[in-house]
């Protein structure tokens, strides 16, 4: 057997990092559907009552905890395709063991 194909997954890991950086940075694009309503909850919550000159503390907590969960979401997806990665490499590695002890070169 030859060398395990990761291409796909070492893709899939460089968009997760790329995502996970701009997700650091603040950015909204790398955020599911559900944390996108969550931000824009905020948001205008955090605009309204700054329209009425109140605090906009909350809103922001609110913001900085879904950004939280988000940033988590992707460090676990990160964590995900490592694992599945170096388990191809291993599945790899044993079954050219496999087929060198049998005498099959």
């Amino acid at each position: 057997m030859s060398k395990p194909d990761t291409r796909r997954l070492d893709r899939e890991i460089r968009q997760t990092m790329k995502k996970l950086e701009a997700v650091r940075r603040g950015e909204w694009w790398p955020l599911n559907g559900s944390e996108r309503r969550a931000m824009a909850r905020a948001l205008a919550g955090g605009a309204y009552r700054a329209a009425r000159g109140r605090s906009t503390g909350r809103a922001e907590e609110r913001m900085d905890t879904t950004g939280s969960a988000a940033e988590m979401r992707l460090n676990a997806e990160l964590t995900a395709l490592h694992g599945e990665r170096q388990r191809l490499i291993t599945e790899a590695a044993r079954a050219k063991a496999a087929k060198k002890s049998s005498g099959w070169w």
